[in-house]
């Protein structure tokens, strides 16, 4: 049985809620299968056809694994000087730990990441420091691997699900304020309703407030500066 681990993130960049890491444990001939169906990287999906892929894509895997960034906890990570690449590190890690359980040590598993950082040696090196079992692994970081790999398609879909699920969940709770947008600095949505009631909800978690643009908004309330990685956003 060759076994493949795909992972990958939704919500690097937004400004508003989390960032979420998904992971999923297949047996690789089960790849064909989920790219017949059209399991592909989630952008060139539209999300009606994502929350049907993944339903397939939890039926089909071993196990899968999803973890969360809050906006606090990435804040709190800047402050403390662990930029957003080495956070998603650990957060990787966080999967591989739970996926690779005491059972699996015996097996191989192909483990492909699709790496946020330019330099995928540097940050593969510092992945593997947080791993606790890796002498059954196979550890594999690309760009694009999300387009490349149906495992870290699978991954990329269940992520960018469970995203859009909490930005609603924050988006039913604020309403009553207005249309808040993706949540990402580019949206003129997402800015103006952070223009408006950035200051009433800043204690609320769901801003990122050391990114350049809450700081350029509200720069009498923001956060210490830390290394916010991406080009500040």
């Amino acid at each position: 049985m060759t076994l493949i681990l795909g992972i990958d993130d939704s919500g690097r960049g937004p400004l508003i809620g989390p960032m979420i890491l998904s992971g999923v444990l297949m047996e690789k001939k089960d790849e064909e299968l989920l790219k017949r169906n059209g399991v592909n990287d989630s952008k060139q999906l539209l999300h009606p056809k994502r929350i049907e892929l993944s339903k397939l894509i939890k039926e089909k895997a071993i196990k899968f694994h999803i973890v969360k960034s809050s906006p606090e906890e990435i804040d709190s990570s800047i402050q403390g000087g662990t930029n957003l690449n080495t956070l998603e590190a650990k957060k990787t890690a966080e999967i591989i730990n739970e996926l690779n359980t005491a059972r699996l040590h015996k097996e191989k598993i192909k483990v492909i990441v699709d790496c946020p950082s330019v330099n995928t040696k540097a940050w593969r090196n510092t992945l593997l420091g947080f791993i606790k079992h890796i002498g059954n692994l196979e550890v594999l970081c690309e760009h694009k691997a999300d387009a490349n790999h149906i495992s870290v398609s699978a991954a990329s879909i269940l992520a960018k699900v469970t995203r859009e699920e909490e930005v609603e969940k924050i988006k039913n709770k604020y309403k009553s304020l207005g249309n808040m947008g993706s949540g990402y600095p580019s949206d003129p949505y997402t800015i103006a309703f952070a223009k408006e009631h950035g200051k009433e909800l800043e204690n609320e978690g769901i801003f990122r407030k050391t990114w350049k643009t809450w700081r350029a908004l509200f720069p009498e309330t923001t956060v210490k500066k830390g290394q916010a990685s991406l080009k500040d956003f």
